[in-house]
């Protein structure tokens, strides 16, 4: 299976001081390990995640980018409604929850 025919998976992190950073990734457990490990993102180095608020599935990495783009686009209470809508039960099938 290619790349581009995982699926590919939008999260939102909760991170120290109340920060929230999105994020793309195929194996999103193993990103946040990442992230929490010191080894993920630069912002996640500075600002260590403390849980998974959320992740969304999609079927590509062009898909899952022009997400993420719009999410970062968002306020936090924009980006916290986001999570409550793919983990609403009608978004279940689509959604992991940390």
């Amino acid at each position: 299976m290619s790349t581009s025919e995982k699926t590919w998976w939008l999260y939102l992190l909760d991170c120290r001081g109340g920060r929230l950073y999105a994020g793309i990734a195929l194996d999103v457990e193993a990103r946040f390990e990442l992230h929490v490990s010191g080894k993920g993102a630069k912002f996640t180095r500075a600002n260590p995640p403390r849980r998974m608020l959320a992740a969304q599935s999609f079927p590509s990495r062009s898909a899952a980018l022009k997400a993420e783009y719009a999410l970062k686009q968002l306020d936090r209470a924009a980006k916290l409604a986001w999570v409550g809508e793919i983990t609403s039960p009608a978004g279940r099938g689509r959604a992991k929850r940390g």
